[in-house]
């Protein structure tokens, strides 16, 4: 039988629920409010008079915006980058984190530790480029890529996989396994939740990225999404003016409610980079809740 819940006790779910509802909602409420003013008119949100509800709904500000020169070029280095990076990552970081579980390992703790020493202590900015420069690295896509393994995401990883029972991985080299198949058919399966988890820290990393680009290409065939967006961003009022004019060519009336202003172009910005992170992000929440619990604590 259910305890009959007191006054008390009602009194403390229902703080409990507002208190949360409330963190959420100040937790939502930026994205609501950027999104509300991108789609607004532009002479509504340039007069800071959009608030709660959208007026004067038009998606004119997103058309524009993605047909900036540049951007789809950007876009593609950006999922190249996100796809492969991400790719060589997991697959790297799963594939040490699982040698440094083996004891068999030659000075296996050496190399553990050679990798954790990395999140503790870095050279800085100018030993980091002056090493990208001598390794040939600047304007080339290679740079975006090249750094697959993150020490942080590796102590997940190396806790994860020692929560498997080792009977698995003597049963399978009992059977005659190697450990490139006790890696590929038993481990990467059972580590799907914390690998899924450090694949959401790489891909945001990679797709937020820009001081790489900023530092180390030149190239505009070689400039990310961010990149060109922050290029713009800095640029708003000039690059606004740019648009009103090639609107106004050839017009005879200009509505001042889709003209793009500075302010819409920052709002329209600022959702073009968040929401293909904020569309992910759903369909692995249910593996990186998980596989961060189990690949944060020792069991």
């Amino acid at each position: 039988m259910k305890d009959k819940k007191t006054a008390r006790d009602m009194f403390i779910d229902l703080f409990i629920y507002l208190f949360y509802g409330l963190f959420a909602l100040m937790c939502i409420f930026p994205f609501y409010y950027i999104f509300i003013n991108s789609i607004s008119a532009n002479n509504l949100v340039a007069e800071g008079k959009i608030m709660l509800l959208p007026r004067g709904i038009h998606f004119g500000n997103y058309v524009k915006v993605l047909q900036l020169r540049n951007l789809p070029n950007a876009v593609l280095v950006t999922l190249s980058r996100t796809i492969l990076g991400t790719f060589l990552n997991v697959l790297c970081t799963a594939f040490v984190g699982y040698g440094v579980t083996r004891r068999e390992l030659f000075h296996r703790k050496f190399v553990y530790r050679f990798f954790s020493v990395t999140m503790y202590f870095n050279a800085g900015l100018i030993p980091w480029y002056l090493n990208m420069r001598n390794l040939h690295l600047t304007n080339n896509f290679l740079a975006y890529i090249i750094g697959v393994i993150s020490a942080f995401n590796l102590i997940l990883v190396k806790t994860y996989i020692e929560s498997i029972p080792d009977s698995l991985h003597e049963s399978a080299e009992i059977d005659g396994a190697g450990y490139m198949v006790i890696f590929f058919r038993i481990m990467l399966p059972l580590c799907l939740p914390i690998l899924a988890t450090i694949a959401i820290f790489t891909a945001v990393g990679h797709w937020n990225s820009f001081m790489d680009s900023l530092m180390l290409m030149r190239n505009e065939k070689l400039f990310t999404l961010q990149y060109i967006l922050w290029q713009y961003l800095n640029e708003a009022t000039a690059l606004s003016r740019n648009i009103q004019s090639m609107m106004a060519q050839g017009m005879t009336v200009v509505n001042i409610s889709n003209t793009l202003t500075p302010t819409a172009v920052k709002m329209t910005i600022a959702m073009v980079v968040t929401l293909p992170v904020l569309f992910v992000y759903p369909f692995f929440q249910k593996y990186f809740v998980k596989g961060i619990m189990i690949g944060a604590v020792k069991g």
